[in-house]
């Protein structure tokens, strides 16, 4: 097997397999239609749904208790090829990682109304400093000057503890309140992460996006695991 990454470090090449890159696009035409694209999902949230006669319709979670923003895009699951990128991503600070995750995501990436602001979920100072890498900043910032959609930066209030191992309301429980934008913002806008797992975090930064005057609100994440 190809060592992961000498296959990120070939520009030109696909990112997956080496084979020659379709179009100047990091992926291979074989690659790109059997990565884990995250269909059927609940519109809302972007939970992974089973084929069905409901699939592609709002989940039960969603029905019951809508979040904070109104629709995800979230393109590809966490799982497989897909979530070994992501860790080379967020926990070795890989710029081609990166790269490729962005490609992926514009190019499933349709937009009617565009947003008129991004926001990414903002890391604590304290937090960034100590990682070294912000890992959703990066993405919302080349996303912006892809698109042309001005970049809004939100803050935390506090130094939450990790989301990792929390349960669904575990997570709310710890974000609640945890966000705030000093400007008023535009009526649209989009909320952007690396992963998406229950929401939680988005959730929250979309309750202090709607305080701020925003009335239409995406999340937008890379990937989405079960929540």
């Amino acid at each position: 097997m190809v060592d992961h990454a000498l296959r990120l470090a070939l520009p030109g090449r696909c990112a997956f397999c080496l084979a020659p890159g379709v179009a100047g696009q990091p992926w291979c035409s074989a690659c790109f239609e059997t990565l884990p694209w995250n269909l059927p999902a609940c519109p809302c949230c972007a939970e992974p749904q089973p084929p069905g006669a409901l699939a592609g319709r709002r989940c039960g979670r969603c029905l019951v208790e809508p979040p904070g923003f109104d629709r995800t895009r979230a393109p590809l699951r966490y799982q497989g090829e897909v979530a070994a990128l992501m860790r080379r991503f967020k926990f070795h600070a890989s710029p081609r990682a990166g790269s490729v995750l962005l490609a992926l995501f514009t190019a499933r990436l349709t937009l009617e109304a565009p947003p008129q602001a991004l926001l990414a979920v903002p890391l604590h100072p304290r937090r960034a400093r100590a990682r070294g890498f912000d890992q959703a900043d990066w993405l919302a910032c080349r996303l912006a000057r892809r698109l042309g959609i001005v970049l809004i930066r939100a803050r935390r209030r506090r130094d939450t503890r990790s989301q990792r191992g929390l349960d669904r309301r575990e997570r709310s429980r710890n974000l609640r309140d945890g966000f705030v934008v000093d400007r008023p913002l535009p009526l649209r806008v989009a909320l952007v992460d690396d992963v998406m797992t229950t929401g939680a975090t988005l959730n929250a930064l979309a309750v202090a996006c709607r305080r701020a005057g925003a009335q239409d609100i995406e999340a937008w994440a890379m990937a989405r695991t079960p929540g």
